[in-house]
């Protein structure tokens, strides 16, 4: 690493530490040279690949952003789209490439926004999943139905007959 004092090419590392769950390391560095201290932080970067080919760095902020418009109206706050924003990128650097397509970003984005609020996540899986009629609706809520083992389709506050 080149000082940023002397522009001396050799230092030596005294100290290393994880910060940010091992995703970030912070070295402690002192020049061979003028004998100077100074920090490098050394992070994994991650690329998303965009539909068109363009290549940018993966950002939290734009993943919560694309949620915050599919919650408009919804009861959910900013704690819990940050979170939803963070199991995304744990899941897509779990996969272990450093560049991922964009649509994998949408896909790890569904999970959790499902189990977060059923309603925006049919919000953003209409767009996502470019639903093109009223069956990819209904598709989407008889899974949403499924998972939770309603067996019916009867409107809010009406009684199923048992038979």
């Amino acid at each position: 690493m080149r000082c940023p004092y002397c522009r001396n090419p050799d230092s030596r590392v005294t100290d290393s530490r994880e910060v940010d769950e091992g995703q970030v390391i912070r070295r402690r560095r002192s020049c061979q040279e003028c004998g100077r201290r100074f920090t490098t932080v050394e992070e994994a970067t991650l690329a998303v690949i965009k539909r068109s080919g363009v290549t940018e760095p993966f950002s939290r902020a734009k993943v919560v952003n694309g949620v915050r418009r599919a919650c408009q109206g919804r009861p959910v706050d900013e704690d819990a789209l940050a979170l939803l924003a963070q199991q995304v990128e744990d899941a897509v650097r779990a996969t272990g490439t450093a560049e991922i397509p964009a649509d994998e970003v949408g896909l790890a984005i569904l999970g959790p926004l499902r189990e977060l609020d059923e309603v925006a996540y049919l919000r953003f899986a209409s767009v996502y999943q470019s639903f093109s009629s009223i069956e990819d609706f209904e598709q989407a809520i008889a899974s949403l139905r499924d998972a939770h083992g309603h067996l019916a389709t009867a409107p809010a506050g009406h009684d199923q007959q048992r038979t």
